[in-house]
């Protein structure tokens, strides 16, 4: 009982967190090494409440995120050695835009002409499906950062440059923006808080409306639980007042969204 108790108090703070952050980007990298050039954006993003993860491929069909291993279906993938970890289709889900500093030739003609096999164009494939923002690095060669350390060659030559460059055509069609690197950041900053303003304005529309409709509850406390609404009397509509920051179990969203009540954060004691 006290386990189950714990853990849903653990799975609210994490969704709250979640709740507290202005959204939250995945950045995808070649390798382990090709992040250190963001670190300034990185701060960025902190600064502007954004959260971020970042995922390090090591080869074509496998990366790492965390502790964790994904790895690409690939043709004839079946088990996966970490069974825990999500699959590569899976990941976008939690994340509301996807980040790929560099693409090269072999994943820009995966994701134009919507084949899967790798970590890159299944994340992209499963973000476009989702219809989550995708962001790719424009100011590329186009070769991957292993091959250009051992063919020591920093361009394609001009028939690949040429085909590489009408796969990121195809791609922008997708509805995948290219843009220079160095302005990553300050994109995901622009089109989460901008995001987050225009799904503000349209949430307090309805909530007026049904303020209206219904009585008002007011809850100071900091954890909001089922045994608080068997002393209580409530309608549909109804509205209840919650101070920022207080934490509502699952049993009591689910309480909630049966009985159709009304949510309200307010800053100070109603």
């Amino acid at each position: 009982m006290v386990e189950s108790v714990v853990r849903e108090v653990l799975q609210s703070i994490q969704v709250q967190k979640e709740k507290e952050n202005n959204g939250k980007v995945l950045f995808v990298f070649c390798d382990s090494s090709a992040h250190e050039p963001f670190t300034d954006q990185f701060i960025k993003l902190k600064n502007a409440n954004i959260a971020f993860d970042t995922l390090f491929l090591d080869g074509e069909t496998s990366s790492w995120i965390g502790m964790q291993q994904v790895e690409s279906s690939g043709a004839t993938k079946v088990i996966a050695a970490d069974e825990y970890a999500p699959s590569a289709m899976e990941i976008p889900k939690g994340y509301d835009g996807i980040i790929i500093p560099e693409i090269d030739l072999d994943n820009a003609a995966r994701v134009a002409t919507g084949l899967k096999g790798s970590i890159k164009s299944e994340i992209i494939f499963s973000a476009s499906m989702l219809q989550k923002f995708i962001l790719v690095g424009e100011d590329v060669p186009g070769i991957k950062r292993s091959d250009r350390s051992c063919l020591k060659a920093i361009s394609l030559p001009t028939p690949y440059r040429k085909r590489f460059d009408e796969y990121i055509k195809q791609m922008s069609e997708l509805g995948i923006t290219f843009l220079p690197q160095k302005d990553l950041a300050d994109v995901i900053i622009n089109k989460l808080c901008k995001e987050l303003e225009v799904n503000g304005q349209n949430k307090q529309e309805p909530l007026e409306e049904n303020h209206s409709k219904g009585d008002h509850l007011s809850y100071t406390k900091k954890l909001l639980t089922t045994d608080w609404f068997e002393s209580k009397s409530y309608s549909p509509n109804d509205t209840i007042y919650l101070q920022k920051g207080t934490i509502i179990s699952p049993l009591a969203k689910d309480l909630i969204k049966a009985n159709k009540l009304n949510v309200l954060f307010v800053k100070k004691e109603v």
